[in-house]
């Protein structure tokens, strides 16, 4: 109970500065839902560029630990392969990230598989392989799924490691 006017007494529902606190909050409530985005753009169908992308982002991912080497080299080879500026690399690996998460490993292969020629898929490999190396570190999930992917790839074991000589050539 609280000291009311001329003297009366009466409840309060709650002190003044506690409803001063909610109105804030629901305020600041009502504002941000306004900036999310509940309706997140739809994916794109993908094509053997996003499902390469997907799949160096999926190796980069599968040690647990997703680097700023790796997320670098993965937006440069994205932009020297399709032609893509820093800006326009970037999104389109945030976008195979979001695509990494919602397909299979050998969805994707299959794709690059049916889409590529043998070269285009040797070179595939050799990105791949980049991927391992970016973080001077080749952890053990990292290479077998390499190495589940240059067999889904339709490559030989002699292929892989011709491609990664030439991935740790290129670092």
């Amino acid at each position: 109970m609280g000291a009311g006017y001329c003297g009366e007494t009466r409840a309060f529902d709650a002190p003044r500065a506690d409803r001063d606190n909610t109105d804030i909050m629901s305020l600041l409530g009502r504002l941000l839902n306004r900036f999310r985005d509940d309706h997140p753009e739809p994916l794109p169908a993908p094509d053997a560029k996003l499902a390469l992308g997907a799949l160096m982002v999926r190796v980069a991912l599968s040690d647990k630990v997703y680097t700023v080497s790796e997320i670098s080299l993965i937006d440069r080879i994205l932009a020297q392969h399709f032609g893509l500026n820093p800006v326009e690399a970037a999104r389109m690996r945030a976008t195979c990230e979001r695509l990494q998460a919602k397909a299979g490993t050998a969805d994707f292969a299959q794709l690059i598989r049916n889409e590529l020629s043998r070269d285009e898929r040797m070179e595939a490999l050799i990105d791949l392989w980049m991927v391992v190396m970016a973080d001077g570190t080749s952890d053990a999930a990292e290479i077998a799924l390499v190495e589940e992917l240059r067999s889904e790839l339709g490559l030989s074991e002699a292929d892989s490691a011709e491609a990664r000589a030439s991935a740790a050539a290129r670092l």
